[in-house]
């Protein structure tokens, strides 16, 4: 009799024990976790930024421009947030909102995606006026990186698309640096600067991490 009550209170300090250990996993793990892609290192999505959804950039036409991206980068249209033809955003609301030129208007923008990265809104202005595409020493955002496995088959299909390379593909320097990892900048016909970057080896140090897209 003492004997089961012996186990019968060892077995009730162990449930409780159980309890306790689950409270505190739960109470550590209290948001979204997700793995990184590539690294098996779980990341938290507790925080209230989840991350970039969506860069825009600004083209003479956006038909011609997607369908460039859809050549050289194998880009896929989501849908079109203002239809071609349809009526434009402008007037002083607008100006104010969106921070663009008195009696500029935005006459066409569209959503498209690279893969599993974020996706890109394109825009297209009437009447505003414009700057050349920021280079990579201007001030504020001056371009977009695309993850590749083949980085010799992506630089021909981008040129093959009309795009303009700067160098050769090269190694990619310190931490970043691998014999496999490469990187190289080029130009989308008016100007925007397209990275394309590949480190199948990884980062030297083995402590840091990077979010990569999913393949």
């Amino acid at each position: 009799m003492q004997i089961k009550i012996h186990l019968c209170k060892q077995i009730g300090k162990d449930i409780i024990m159980l309890a306790v250990w689950c409270v505190v996993l739960i109470s550590c793990n209290n948001g979204t976790d997700k793995k990184e892609n590539n690294k098996g290192i779980i990341m938290s999505t507790s925080n209230n930024f989840r991350g970039i959804d969506h860069v825009g950039i600004t083209v003479p036409d956006v038909n011609a421009a997607s369908a460039f991206f859809e050549k050289a980068l194998g880009a896929k249209t989501l849908y079109d947030v203002l239809p071609e033809g349809s009526k434009p955003f402008e007037g002083a609301e607008t100006e104010k909102e969106l921070g663009i030129p008195k009696a500029s208007k935005i006459v066409h923008m569209r959503l498209i995606q690279i893969g599993n990265g974020p996706t890109i809104e394109l825009f297209q202005f009437a009447g505003a006026p414009q700057e050349k595409a920021a280079g990579l020493n201007d001030y504020g955002l001056q371009h977009i990186a695309v993850y590749v496995d083949d980085i010799d088959a992506a630089c021909k299909q981008f040129q093959a698309a009309g795009g303009e390379l700067l160098s050769a593909p090269h190694a990619l320097a310190n931490v970043e640096d691998g014999p496999n990892n490469k990187g190289v900048y080029g130009k989308a016909p008016w100007g925007t600067l397209v990275e394309f970057i590949t480190y199948p080896d990884g980062l030297k140090d083995k402590s840091l991490h990077r979010w990569t897209p999913e393949k």
